[in-house]
């Protein structure tokens, strides 16, 4: 199997820095790391951006690897969950790229198997000289890494915590996705969906489309009754 073949850059069109809502000094050192400027001696080791659930960890790790790419770099992004139990076979040919995103690394830290592979790697990417990005729930300093020598290093690396967004941050997200659409989200609208949906970003993000899509077609602009009609919500 090619290690290239699922690595093609799956980066939506929200997946981007501007777009990333709070910890500013989290997108400040993944955006400099996708360039290739060197803001903390640690980053050479690696970066690993941990975080609950829904934290916002992959938007920030698709964001570098399309920033990478603008700026003419090489950049591979692998969600590790999908390869739990052979990740070694995936992880081959990734050298030769100037930046690697490995997301979800949680999925296989039981497994020593897999923890020896995302080890190996580690290493040559370090001494090659490239940047190596982490994304995970489970701490780098967690006991639960099967591989105690992983564990170190991902502890070695530059460390970012993400919290999820409150209501307030919700918003703001919600607003410039819209903007990103060429759509208008006031108060009254955004008042009256947070109280009938979802408030997880990504359901919220889900519903936006859906109203862009209508909103074109019925080239209105988003109020509340049309919003109520759109998505036939009381």
């Amino acid at each position: 199997m090619s290690a290239q073949l699922p690595l093609a850059l799956p980066v939506g069109p929200d997946q981007r820095f501007e777009l990333f809502v709070g910890h500013d000094w989290a997108v400040e050192v993944l955006r400099a790391a996708a360039t290739g400027e060197r803001v903390d001696a640690s980053i050479d080791a690696g970066l690993f951006v941990e975080g609950v659930e829904g934290s916002g960890k992959s938007h920030l790790l698709l964001a570098a690897c399309r920033e990478a790419h603008e700026a003419g770099r090489r950049a591979r992004y692998l969600p590790v969950p999908a390869f739990a139990g052979a990740l070694g076979t995936m992880l081959e040919g990734l050298d030769a790229n100037d930046l690697v995103a490995l997301d979800g690394i949680e999925a296989v830290s039981a497994s020593r198997e897999d923890c020896e592979a995302l080890f190996h790697l580690h290493n040559r990417l370090r001494d090659a000289g490239r940047t190596l990005l982490y994304a995970s729930r489970l701490p780098a300093s967690a006991a639960a890494w099967a591989l105690p020598d992983l564990r170190s290093r991902l502890g070695q690396g530059l460390r970012v915590s993400l919290d999820v967004l409150d209501d307030a941050g919700r918003r703001e997200a919600l607003r410039r996705r819209a903007a990103r659409r060429g759509l208008e989200l006031d108060d009254a609208v955004l008042d009256w969906l947070f109280r009938r949906v979802e408030r997880d970003l990504k359901s919220l993000t889900a519903l936006l489309d859906r109203l862009d899509r209508a909103a074109l077609a019925a080239q209105r602009r988003l109020t509340v009754p049309f919003v109520r009609q759109a998505l036939d919500l009381d």
